[in-house]
């Protein structure tokens, strides 16, 4: 057994390098499984300064000066935080709790509909059977109404961290803007001097980290904001709960525009019932899926990802268990990342023909 230690050892951890990625890499896993509520602002931080740092970089690439151009990035994050945080998140708690009020409403009303089914199909389901299964639905929309009220009077002791938090990330945010570059020396002396494999690995998952963040953002904003649109336009109630769903719904690759159609299709079948509005509805809800699938993606994403659709839900799902939403947001270019580390991970037969490689960062 030590024997196959030590040669799994000396084949893959057998430079400083490769024994400092993988240090990195576990104290990254460890840290967002133990504390990674703490750090979640500072992560945050990071993430909107690595998205706001792309719009100043395209500033700067078209003349304007590098301060100009953090400025104008950060100004623009602002009123974009401000503008969700005061605004819509608000309006949507509104709409998230009506609707829960109203849930034993559209119960009875889909009892209603449903009771025509013992009749018709008494081999299927009998009228027992049906009032049991309403039961447990009342039982469970209850306890999420006490739920809902129970957090939302929760919540007045934490308005003063919110506060906070809605102080604190800007701040990061600005700084890690404005002292980038100092921040990356800072950081960069704790590494080796020499560092091609991090090198290698930056170069690699840099420019496709940035283009899936900031073009996963935009599609968010876009989709989102036209289905909120839409629904506004229907007179579709829960408009902002359900725009800002089928917006969210893109993070989550195959399963969020399955999962969110439900909620879509329920509220708008107990509204009008099975009327030309509702047919309405499907047809433009299903016209904003078939557009974001087939042109908007495309356009934002130039690059596809080479994973295989098992790693991609593989992914969502382990990302997402340790790091919530970040983690599934992020689950896609975590794995490209993985998928890096392992095809750039330093071999004795690449170490030996290593002179004819050429680290892509310099």
């Amino acid at each position: 057994m030590l024997d196959i230690f030590q040669k799994w050892y000396r084949r893959y951890l057998f430079e400083e390098e490769s024994v400092l990625l993988l240090v990195l890499l576990t104290i990254a896993v460890v840290l967002l499984m133990t504390i990674g509520d703490i750090l979640a602002p500072v992560v945050a931080a990071l993430v909107l300064a690595f998205l706001m740092q792309g719009v100043a970089g395209q500033l700067e690439r078209h003349g304007v000066p590098q301060w100009l151009g953090v400025s104008i990035a950060y100004v623009l994050f602002v009123g974009a935080f401000f503008g969700l945080t005061l605004g819509v998140f608000p309006l949507v708690w509104r709409q998230l709790a009506s609707l829960a009020a109203e849930m034993p409403r559209m119960l009875e009303q889909g009892r209603q509909f449903l009771g025509v089914l013992p009749e018709r199909y008494p081999e299927l389901i009998t009228g027992e059977q049906l009032n049991q299964v309403m039961g447990v639905a009342k039982t469970e929309i209850a306890q999420l109404g006490q739920a809902l009220v129970s957090r939302s009077m929760g919540f007045i002791p934490g308005i003063l961290s919110v506060l906070v938090y809605m102080i604190l990330i800007p701040m990061l945010v600005f700084f890690f803007l404005k002292d980038r570059e100092e921040l990356l020396q800072w950081f960069g002396g704790f590494l080796p001097a020499e560092r091609p494999l991090l090198r290698r690995i930056w170069g690699e998952m840099n420019e496709q980290f940035a283009n899936y963040a900031r073009g996963k953002v935009l599609e968010i904003i876009i989709v989102g904001t036209v289905s909120f649109a839409a629904f506004s336009w229907l007179g579709l109630r829960y408009a902002a709960l359900l725009g800002l769903a089928v917006g969210l719904s893109v993070i989550i690759p195959y399963i969020g525009a399955a999962l969110v159609t439900l909620p879509v299709v329920i509220v708008g079948f107990f509204q009008w019932g099975m009327t030309s509005e509702f047919y309405t509805l499907c047809a433009v809800y299903l016209t904003i899926q078939v557009l974001d699938g087939n042109v908007l993606v495309p356009l934002l994403f130039s690059e596809a990802v080479n994973l295989h659709p098992v790693a991609i839900l593989m992914a969502v799902l382990f990302f997402g268990g340790i790091w919530g939403l970040w983690g599934v947001f992020f689950a896609i270019p975590l794995a490209t990342l993985i998928k890096a580390v392992i095809n750039a991970w330093p071999s004795p037969q690449i170490e030996a023909g290593k002179d004819v490689l050429q680290d892509p960062m310099e």
